[in-house]
């Protein structure tokens, strides 16, 4: 496992990610911004994810999907933490606790999660070279 390509594909998900969730707010349809900012970005997620999962098993494909997509998860996370909400949120009155105790942050950690791992089994699959390597299909 390539840990800080994990770390570095992650932190180019959270970038993006962050990017449509602002984006979205510029962009009224509905009433609730902050409903569309969070559906937006949870439809977002997906496409993001998937071709993250991609660019990271082109190389190394040993590594299960839930290990990857946990590392990429916790460095988006992280990122959050360190930049989303003292920079973006606390300004409108939002806190740590409200931020990461929201359904709509664990809803899009298990999207994340687990487009990675569906990622690994429909496109990262066993081969019958030696020491059991994976290939991308």
């Amino acid at each position: 496992m390539k840990f800080f390509r994990a770390v570095f594909i992650g932190l180019i998900i959270w970038i993006l990610g962050v990017g449509i969730f602002l984006l979205s707010y510029f962009i009224p349809v509905m009433d609730d911004l902050d409903f569309q900012a969070n559906l937006v970005l949870s439809l977002a997620v997906i496409p993001l994810v998937w071709m993250g999962s991609w660019f990271y098993y082109i190389k190394y494909t040993k590594t299960h999907g839930l290990k990857i997509g946990a590392i990429m998860f916790m460095t988006s996370a992280l990122m959050d933490a360190l930049i989303t909400v003292p920079y973006l949120m606390a300004p409108y009155g939002e806190s740590y606790y409200s931020f990461f105790i929201a359904p709509g942050f664990w809803l899009i950690a298990v999207e994340f999660v687990l487009t990675v791992v569906l990622f690994w089994n429909f496109r990262v699959k066993p081969s019958k070279h030696k020491n059991n390597q994976f290939k991308i299909k």
